[in-house]
This record gives structure tokens, sequence and C-alpha cells, in this order.
């Protein structure tokens, strides 16, 4: 099937492109429908009490979705006009203020204690009033109305809440995210144009991988929604996992030239051979992606699905539209080429050969202060740190703080039938807790003399509605600090006492329970991935040492780079690490696959094991350097132009890992290998693996081109024909120990080429 296939797509490139650039239109369809979910806390587990009291809290009083204004230095009649206003705006369920419960004209020093600290800050210059929306706090239609709200704002007015947040949150995504990614594919542009050797061909390689981006961004429509930090970060992350898929076709068709009468000829057997290649490496990558989907906070599922998915689609594009643009300007790639500035590596692998045995101690004495300083990484869980303090809803929220003492509020639902006695105790208590400002319940807005069955249906369903009771606590602690948690487990601690079924819920516990789930997604999701690539490497290269060195490498090199945000005194985002010890470890982890694979090539070659490392140093340091460097720009460039603080450092910390994964590949991993090389030996099946006639073996059908142009026996016995030979399975294991291709490039045929 992989013949006819690839005979196909050899043969009709015009049709392969016409049909690859009408799939864009529902994708791009598909993209334009996929919702954005900008509100990170609904990707808690739904098992949590907090989550479900959130349910409840937003269908029963909808008070999930709520913005808070304030209005300062106004007249009471100034505030009644705004909220009438507001009021009507569609998409508003309703507005609670201070009128909602009592007439505007009674001075504000007559009004009960509990109206006149809720609604008026203490030196009565501003008041507040509460929104409430109609949909989820994500929702198009909350996301109008909050628009609409601000224009009718004045100038002394403020909005916060979470609602108001997440507004911003997805403006100033959708305005920056066209800008960064532009940014980031220009950097890669140039970075490709340098290590290639063809001004055209890098310029077809990102077209070629633009498709299956456009892809990859319209099929997340399966999903229903996707979340922003997914909607930012994908796209760069499928461009710099798959960049070596399209180097890899790219310099098998320059190979398969010489053998083939025709252009179409090589690239069907280039294109047979890279799928079958490509299939087996890509898993490394797929599992780090795939183990963020095992993670309670299923934001890991959601940006492992979208990942893994694109670096699949990624391959099929490579194995489809790539041949096809290559096949159509192949003359134009070859008038254009220039000579690649990747350096040599040649005298700095000499040195670090020469003295290996200090660079290996160098190794695993980093594992120390690597594993220590790694563990003191700080994170911040609370999403608004991770947007300008400058935008307008942080800045309202501020102002909430500083006029209102409140930076948090709580929610505790609780049966409608409880007693006055006993809410009235409840309250008692839960004033008494530290940091807790007001609390407000019917209860304790009504007093205990007036009877809740006189008052009118509007006035009680604000905090009594559908069997259940709300009561809402004012926190002078913010989200995430020590003392809220502490407060948090108090209030609990105090409700269960008299509701054993009553929920507690808002910003600041949902965040708590973020932190206590995260923490054991972490270390889940750091062995799932580790494990699972430790096994793959383990059946393919039939050894128990080779995995355990090659992870190695690579987990230190995560670590290391985990310490720099400790070094650096950064705070990062909560995810950050998580994201990053996954999808370094799968995307970098090919370094020193590559490593690996030509150092056994060498030895199976009959070289002694310092002239064979010498080798595989000096031909693989090039393709890891163009890899990395490409990853490098890419993530960098959004660093240096988004403002999203949460993509902003994970963009950073996968470009500072491409480079740390790099080093230490190139100027670790060739010394261990040479001085473990008898350990490997005698843990590996087939490691000095002869030809039976005594002749150095024959090269692996997978294995790392050599130097550009050279061609031998052992690669013509490698054509796809001979696949079948073995089981699909063995050839995908087989095929995933050559990790990535030469950094050469087709123009160094350019010449022979031209001669055909």
């Amino acid at each position: 099937m992989t013949k006819i296939i690839a005979r196909w797509i050899s043969q009709h490139p015009k049709t392969v492109i016409l049909i690859a650039t009408l799939l864009l239109i529902p994708s791009i369809f598909g993209y334009i429908k996929t919702t954005i979910n900008y509100d990170i806390l609904t990707y808690l587990p739904e098992k949590l009490d907090s989550v479900k009291g959130e349910r409840i809290l937003d269908e029963t009083f909808n008070d999930a979705a709520m913005a808070i204004l304030i209005v300062k230095d106004g007249t009471p009649l100034d505030a009644q006009s705004l909220k009438n206003t507001v009021a009507k705006i569609d998409g508003v369920q309703q507005v609670l203020w201070v009128d909602s419960l009592a007439d505007i004209t009674i001075p504000k020093e007559m009004l009960p204690d509990i109206l006149s600290s809720v609604f008026y800050s203490a030196d009565g210059t501003s008041t507040m009033m509460m929104v409430q929306f109609k949909e989820g706090g994500s929702s198009t239609s909350t996301m109008n109305a909050l628009r609409e709200i601000r224009k009718a704002m004045t100038a002394n007015c403020y909005m916060s809440g979470l609602s108001a947040i997440t507004l911003d949150t997805k403006d100033l995504a959708d305005a920056q995210a066209p800008i960064y990614i532009a940014i980031a594919v220009a950097l890669a542009l140039i970075v490709l144009m340098c290590t290639m050797n063809s001004f055209v061909l890098p310029l077809v390689v990102l077209v070629s991988l633009g498709y299956a981006i456009v892809y990859n961004m319209g099929t997340n429509i399966m999903f229903g929604s996707i979340s922003y930090i997914t909607q930012c970060i994908a796209a760069i992350l499928q461009l710099g996992v798959t960049m070596d898929f399209s180097v890899f076709l790219i310099d098998r068709f320059e190979e398969e030239k010489p053998k083939h009468a025709t252009k179409a000829e090589a690239m069907e057997s280039a294109i047979r051979y890279t799928f079958v290649s490509l299939l087996g490496s890509s898993l490394t990558t797929v599992f780090g992606f795939l183990a963020l989907c095992f993670m309670q906070f299923t934001l890991g599922k959601d940006i492992g699905l979208v990942m893994a998915k694109g670096v699949f689609l990624g391959l099929i594009t490579v194995v489809t539209v790539l041949p096809a643009f290559v096949l159509q300007l192949d003359k134009l790639i070859h008038k254009t080429g220039h000579k690649s500035l990747v350096p040599s590596f040649s005298t700095l692998n000499g040195f670090l050969l020469k003295h290996k045995k200090v660079v290996a101690v160098i190794f695993l004495l980093a594992f120390v202060p690597a594993v220590i300083c790694q563990g003191k990484m700080a994170v911040y869980y609370d999403m608004t740190q991770s947007l300008p303090q400058d935008m307008s809803s942080v800045e309202s929220l501020a102002k909430l703080k500083e006029e209102f003492n409140m930076a948090t509020t709580h929610f505790v639902i609780f049966d409608e039938n409880m007693s006055s006695e006993a809410v009235n105790s409840m309250t008692k208590e839960i004033r008494q807790i530290d940091g807790i400002n007001t609390v407000v319940s019917l209860d304790s807005i009504i007093g205990s003399g007036i009877p809740k069955d006189v008052l009118p249906d509007e006035v009680k369903k604000i905090c009594a509605n559908s069997g259940y009771q709300l009561m809402m606590i004012n926190s002078q602690y913010s989200t995430a600090t020590d003392e809220l948690n502490a407060q948090v487990d108090a209030l609990k601690a105090t409700v269960q006492k008299y509701s054993p079924s009553a929920y507690i819920t808002g910003e600041g516990v949902l965040t708590k329970d973020l932190i206590d789930v995260t923490n054991d997604d972490f270390v889940l999701t750091d062995i799932l991935s580790t494990a699972s690539i430790f096994i793959l490497i383990a059946i393919c290269f039939k050894s128990i040492s080779i995995p355990a060195i090659l992870v190695a490498s690579i987990e230190l090199a995560i670590m290391l780079n985990k310490s720099c945000s400790f070094f650096f005194g950064s705070v990062e985002p909560f995810i950050a690490p998580t994201i990053i010890g996954c999808v370094q470890l799968g995307a970098t982890v090919d370094y020193s696959l590559l490593m690996a694979t030509r150092f056994k090539e060498e030895l199976g070659r009959g070289r002694s094991k310092e002239e064979a490392i010498k080798i595989t140093a000096d031909e693989c340091s090039r393709s890891i350097f163009q890899s990395a460097a490409v990853f490098f720009v890419a993530t960098f460039g959004v660093y240096l132009t988004c403002d999203i603080s949460i993509v902003k450092s994970i963009c950073l910390m996968l470009a500072r890992g491409s480079l740390i994964s790099a080093v230490v590949i190139i100027c670790c991993l060739p010394s261990v290998l040479c001085l473990l090389e008898g350990l490997i030996n005698k843990t590996s099946v087939g490691w000095r693996k002869k030809a039976a006639d005594g002749a150095p073996a024959e090269e692996p059908a997978a294995a790392a081109p050599a130097e550009a142009g050279a061609t031998s026996e052992a690669e013509d016995t490698a054509s796809p024909d001979a696949s079948e030979n073995g089981t699909e399975t063995e050839k995908q294991c087989e095929s995933l120990q050559n990790a990535k291709p030469s950094a050469d490039s087709p123009a160094d045929n350019t010449e022979s080429n031209g001669k055909e």
C-alpha cells in the first residue's frame, strides 16, 4: 500500500498540491468555528466539590460569571443610572446594588452595616455593584456584554472580576498571536536559509509545514474547544518538532536521485523510506505529548492531544505535500543554491574526546546542582500575574483591593432549609477567621426579625433559590497565597461542622484545588513520559544501557533548564514545568538517538570506538545544531513579542531547553558513549553486529545519511523494497533509531544534479 501511494504522489504532484490546498478550506472553517476557552479553572476535575459548587453557582444563582463595577466619586443617582443602563445590556442577567435591597434615598450612614460595608468603601467615596451574566464567563454572549458595559462606563468607573480578566486575556491573545507567529516563522526562515544550501528550499519547507499547522488547528473542532494556551503555542511547537521530518525527506530524495532514472522514481523511493522511518522516530515526540493526557487537570490533555495530532499531521504532510512541492520546484531549488553556514564541530569534538574522562565526570557532577535547584524553581498559580499589570481588569482588581480591602470572594452553597439560628452561628464563626472582611447571606441582610416568606421573590432569589442558599464571603487575601489557602481550610472546617453537604467555591477555592491537583499531576506525567520513552528506546535498540544513557542525558538538560529559572530568580506559571518536562524530553531525545544510532553504525563498520565516536560526533553535531537553532528562534521569537506571561514563560523555557539539550548532547554524550561502550555491548543485543562474511555490517535502513552525495552498496540494499522481509512493527522499531538526518543539504549535490 505504501508503495502504491508513494508512486501516485510522485507521478501526480500537481494533483496532490491541488487536493492539499482544497483541504485548507474546511480546515480554515474548522479553525474559525473552534471555541477558545480562556478560563483555565474550567479544566479542573469534575469530581472536586469546588467544581460542583461552581456549577450550582452558575446554574442556580448565575454567579459563576460575574463582574464587579466600581464607581468612584459619584452620587447615588449616578450609580443607579449606570446600573439601569448595564441591566438592559443583552447578556446581563441582573445587577446587584444597594437599591436591590434598600431605597437609595436613605443616607448610606443610616443603612444596615452589612449593606454599607459591602456596597460602599470605607471612606464612602466609592460604591460597588455586581453584574451577573446569563451565560458562562468565557461565552460569546458574556464577552459581548462586557464590551458594552465598558462603553457605558465613565472615566471614574472600573470593572474587574474573573469575567473581565477573561475578556482582556482573549483580546490580548487574539491581537498578539498573528504577530508573534509571523515573527517566529520569519526567524525560522532566516535560520533555515543560513543552515540549508538553498534560498528557495526553506520557503518550500515552511509552506508545507504551514499546511500541516492549518490542518491541525482546523481539526481541533473535533474537541469542541481548546484552551487559549494551546491556541497560542500549538503552531510554534508543531513547527519546531516537525521541521526535521522535512529535512529528512529532502536529504533522502537527494540520495536517491543518482540511483533512479527520473526524479519521480527517486521521490517515490524517498517517500517510502521516509514514511516508515519517521513513523517510528516520531513516536518519541508523540509519547511525550500523550503523557500530558494523564493529568487530572485536563489542560494537559488539551495540549497533549492537539500536539500529538499535530505531529501525526506533520508527518503525513511531509510525505505528501512536501514531495509534490519539491518535485515542482526542484530546478529552482538548485538554481538558488549557496554554501551552508553551519559551523564545523571537528575541533571542539576532538578536544572534548581527548578529555573524555573529565567531560564524563562533569556530566555526572552536573546532576547534583541540577536535581537540587530544579526543585527550588518558584511557580505561581494566580492567573492575573500572567497578564500585563496595566490592563484595565488588572488595574481594577488593584482598585478593588485598595478601596474595599477585597482581594478574593468565596461562595458557600448550603441547604435552603437550614435554620436561621444555625446560619447566624455559622456566620459568626466565619467572621472570626483571619482575613475575612464581610459575610453576606439572606439572614444577614434581613436580620432575624423578618420572616423570609414576606420578601419579594426577586430579592429572595439573590441569595436563595432551588433549594439552595448562598453566602458570599469577601477576603482580604489574594488568590494562591499561603494565607488564603489556610483561610480556605479554616472555612471548610467551619462550614462542614454546620452543613456537611455544603459546597465552597470561588476563584480562591478553585485555585487551591488547582495547586493540590497539579502537584500530583507533575509527578505522574514526569514518570509516564520518561518511562514510555525509556521502554520504546529499549525495545528498538534491544538494550538496557542505551535508553538509560540517552534518557539521562535529556533529563539532565531538562533539570538544568528548570534550574536556570531558580538561578535567574524568575517565577514561572504552574503549568510550565510539566509542559517543559514532556515536550523537551519528547522533542530533543532525538538528538541523543541520532548519536547512539550513528555510533552503532560506525562500530558495525569495524572501526575502533575512538574512531567511531569521532566520526559520529562530527557528523551528528551539524544536524543537532540546525534542529536546535530552528526550535530556538521560533520559540524565542514568541518570548520577545508576547505579553501573556504564561505563554511567554513557556516559550522562553522551550527556547532555552533546546539549546541546553543540544549542548549536553554535543559536548557530553559522545564522551559518555565512548567510555561506556564496553558496558553497552554487554547489555545490548547485536551492538557490534558484523556482516556474515566478516565485512562491516550493512547500514541499517534507518541510518542517518552519510556525507552529502555519498552512496554505498549498503545504502542500495536499504531500499524500501527490502522492508518486506520483516514485520511492520520491526521496521518501525528499526527506523526509530534514525532520529534526525544530517544537516547537509541538497545543494551539496547541485553540481552533479545539474549535469544529469
